[in-house]
């Protein structure tokens, strides 16, 4: 949100730097993002000044260019080339001289240089509006009143105001905030509490010399749906006249970057960055048998809005209509047809509370975000309805004419009273860490607007004003009183007090930080990403079979009020966030990667398994059901992710650089489950949806880890044009297997390992994992390793066969192995994979 600081001035007569104010905002809970200069006019004119033109002559070598001679009262002529058609003597002129960079409306900023145009020196150039971006006109070159000072800088003959720009993070909480006269609430409070006692006053805007003037245009107004609308209050203006906006309205928009549109819409706009509370301008004209009616439309119903889109309405939409048709999204944004036009004569001004709760619904099912729905969202205040309408209808007098000509209609049946909350002072010494006296406690409760009804020994009764939506509780009035009084001012105590906490075994956090660091050193970045994803990313998955719950409608768990459509579903696996971290760091040349997340999955049962009483609802899984009950609840699980794309290793001289491969990433999955001391009890080839081809480790029927590389059509979707290897651990099931699992150190073996190899011709479709699997199974005492170094198909065997080439890595721990317990166990593997294989072996 922008606050203009000359704007905030108006209502606070400032002594301090925009900077100062900045901190001072920061500190007590606006914080101030950035603090811009702003000028009314780009540039500020900075370098352009007033001349007369003194002489003009036609060029000698180009028809359409003139050599003029300008005095900019420096005491030398400025020989200048001109080309437009209505230049000549004797008029005042912007001149930019050289040096100076001028902004024009259109196209890039201009340093302007000596220099030479068809063989004639120009020493600057003589401005149109459009080029200094004082207008849109190129017609010709400004030719300004005649009594205009020679020498003269630009920006004073033009007045053009120098501004600061305060870029606020505003919280949700803090829709009191929304406006200048808002911040300049907090401001008040904060500079009298911290500079000086009672010095600053808050200026707000009188309303005193608003009266009715007439009542020859009567607008009846009906709210059928008062939970919607509480309150809505209105008057009617006859005899305005719809033109540009004075300077000043247009200067005020424009600083904190609006474009003025007219003078009745500009008013209204100017109002709601005063006040915050939002108004709209119906034409009278339209507004069918002079009559409001504040309902919620059919469903179905075709409306289009003032950005000329036609929209379907809702059941939960509030609109205000008139006897025959809609006029406007209430709350949100006005209809094409009710819209004020540069003939309208007369208008029907609206100042209404709506419910955050229905104005929320409307903007996000429309993916509408205006200034007037961000402000209800938050919630406005309902008691400033008739004083906004008050201030707004006195500035379209101001700046349109016209006569107020009805009385305000003010429909309030069950009037909103502030909320009265009871405060201890105990209690805020025991939050705050801290005893502040109880006389600077009330200072600030005043200095905030609250009224203090009841006082006793510890305790106060205290009146919220009706602002404050985000005041409830004693809690909420603690923290107003330590935002005021400052953080920085609450003393650090010398001592800290805990609590010995038993930590359950095994250790998450620790097992968590042993990995990280693990893969840290295996040269990995951490990426933390959001669990909110974009639903679109699903469409490259032709199932949900990868999801926990199944095909047949389950699986992704969708948000009813999504912040946007990127975000709108909870990420059912973790690829999508490493796909987008990858695609952004390849896009800034950044495309050799190995990065890691942990992170929680999310997924849904089919709506069918889903207990009645649940299925709007996103509930826990409750400790101690059963696997069955569980089934019935949303699940997030723990995983954690690796990734791997571009070259293996930096470019260096000394080194081949190479590309990351499958066997890399087997090898960091191998040292993850290794440094947890957890093997696999099955290793198998896979393939999904997401992996071309890799490989799946399980233990007792749960999957650990996959890993293998991701499918093009996925990198096509991200963009990625370099080889992505991806693995998926199984975050929970490890944690689980952890419990049964240590690792020993163990003393390096005193005898020597001995090596055999044997070559085996086997068919085509016998794979390496069996051979593997038989060689352990026939010798598990002395055989320590077994490693494939070779593999032969080709015309020196028979078709349809292979060759592995093998190697055994044979140990006796406790005693140096003779030739007759090598050849035992050599004869038995030979004797395994004849039998279990059908293996020949070759000499």
């Amino acid at each position: 949100m922008k606050i203009s600081f000359n704007w905030l001035k108006q209502y606070i007569a400032l002594d301090i730097s925009a900077e100062k104010t900045a901190e001072l905002l920061t500190d007590c809970g606006l914080e101030v993002e950035s603090v811009e200069k702003h000028e009314s006019v780009k540039g500020g004119l900075a370098g352009c000044v007033i001349g007369e033109v003194k002489t003009k002559e036609k060029h000698p070598d180009a028809d359409r260019l003139s050599v003029t001679t300008v005095d900019i009262g420096t005491g030398t002529l400025l020989h200048i080339v001109c080309g437009a058609a209505n230049v000549a003597a004797g008029q005042k002129v912007v001149v930019a001289t050289v040096g100076s960079t001028i902004y024009p409306v259109k196209g890039e900023p201009i340093t302007l240089k000596k220099v030479k145009i068809r063989g004639a020196t120009s020493e600057g150039m003589i401005c149109a509006e459009d080029e200094v971006g004082l207008g849109e006109s190129h017609s010709g070159i400004m030719v300004l009143d005649a009594k205009a000072k020679i020498g003269t800088p630009a920006k004073d003959y033009f007045k053009i105001e120098e501004d600061h720009l305060l870029e606020i993070g505003l919280t949700p909480n803090r829709g009191d905030a929304a406006s200048h006269i808002g911040v300049a609430k907090d401001l008040y409070a904060v500079l009298n509490w911290k500079l000086a006692e009672n010095k600053y006053e808050l200026n707000v805007p009188s309303v005193e010399n608003f009266t009715v003037e007439n009542n020859k245009l009567k607008i009846d107004v009906a709210v059928e749906d008062k939970e919607a609308c509480p309150r809505y209050s209105g008057v009617t203006i006859s005899g305005i006249t719809v033109k540009e906006s004075p300077d000043w309205l247009k200067k005020r928009l424009q600083s904190i970057g609006l474009n003025p549109i007219n003078n009745i819409v500009d008013a209204t706009n100017f109002a709601l960055h005063e006040l915050g509370q939002p108004l709209h301008a119906f034409n009278a004209e339209n507004i069918s048998e002079g009559k409001v009616i504040v309902k919620k439309a059919a469903a179905g119903t075709k409306f289009t809005t003032l950005d000329g889109v036609d929209r379907t309405l809702t059941a939960d939409d509030l609109m205000i209509c008139s006897a025959n048709e809609p006029l406007c999204l209430a709350g949100v944004l006005g209809g094409q047809k009710s819209g004020v036009t540069n003939e309208t004569k007369n208008i029907f001004l609206e100042s209404a509370y709506f419910s955050p709760v229905s104005i929320r619904k409307t903007s996000k099912h429309h993916g509408l975000k205006t200034d007037a729905s961000f402000r209800f969202e938050r919630g406005a205040d309902p008691n400033i309805t008739v004083y906004a309408l008050q201030r707004a209808a006195l500035l379209i007098k101001e700046v349109a004419g016209g006569n107020i000509s009805s009385d305000i209609v003010d429909i309030y049946p069950i009037p909103i009273e502030e909320k009265k909350v009871s405060f201890s002072f105990h209690h805020c010494d025991r939050l705050i860490g801290k005893l502040i006296d109880r006389r600077q406690i009330k200072r600030i409760l005043q200095l905030l607007g609250m009224e203090i009804i009841n006082e006793g020994s510890d305790t106060l009764l205290l009146s919220v004003p009706t602002n404050r939506y985000d005041i409830a509780i004693e809690e909420d009035i603690i923290e107003e009183i330590l935002r005021i009084y400052g953080c920085n001012d609450i003393e650090i105590s010398s001592s800290v007090r805990s609590s010995l906490s038993y930590v359950s075994k095994p250790d998450t956090e620790k097992l968590r930080n042993t990995i990280s660091d693990l893969l840290c050193g295996f040269g990995f970045t951490e990426i933390m990403s959001n669990s909110l994803t974009n639903a679109e990313y699903l469409s490259l998955l032709s199932s949900s079979n990868f999801l926990p719950f199944g095909a047949g409608g389950g699986g992704v768990v969708t948000l009813l009020n999504p912040l946007s459509p990127d975000l709108s579903i909870l990420r059912p696996i973790l690829l999508f966030s490493g796909l987008e971290a990858i695609a952004y760091n390849q896009n800034r040349k950044n495309g050799d990667l190995k990065l890691f997340e942990f992170g929680k999955t999310y997924a849904s049962p089919p709506p069918a398994h889903l207990p009645p009483e649940f299925r709007s609802l996103s509930p826990v899984v409750p400790k101690g059901e059963s696997r069955e009950q569980k089934d019935c609840f949303f699940r997030e699980e723990s995983h954690l992710a690796l990734f791997l794309c571009g070259a293996k290793n930096e470019e260096s001289w000394i080194s081949q650089q190479g590309s990351v491969d499958f066997f890399q990433m087997k090898a960091f999955v191998d040292n993850v489950l290794g440094r947890l001391g957890i093997t696999y009890e099955q290793l198998s080839e896979m393939s999904s949806e997401i992996l071309g081809s890799g490989l799946s480790y399980s233990q007792k029927n749960r999957n650990i880890v996959e890993f293998g590389f991701v499918k093009k059509s996925f990198l096509k979707k991200f963009d990625i044009k370099k080889e992505v290897f991806y693995a998926d651990f199984n975050w929970d099931v490890i944690i689980g297997l952890t419990k049964n699992s240590s690792v020993h150190y163990k003393e390096i073996p005193k005898f020597p390992e001995v090596r055999r190899d044997l070559a085996l011709v086997v068919d085509r479709n016998i794979k390496y994992e069996l051979l593997e699997s038989l060689a352990f199974q026939a010798e598990k005492s002395l055989l320590k390793n077994v490693n494939l170094f070779d593999v032969y198909e080709g015309d020196k065997i028979e078709q349809g066969k292979k060759s592995y080439a093998l190697s055994f890595i044979l140990q006796n721990e406790n005693a140096t192995l003779t030739d007759l317990e090598i050849d035992k166990v050599i004869r038995k593997l030979i004797k395994t994979y004849e039998e279990k294989a059908g293996a020949v072996i070759r000499s």
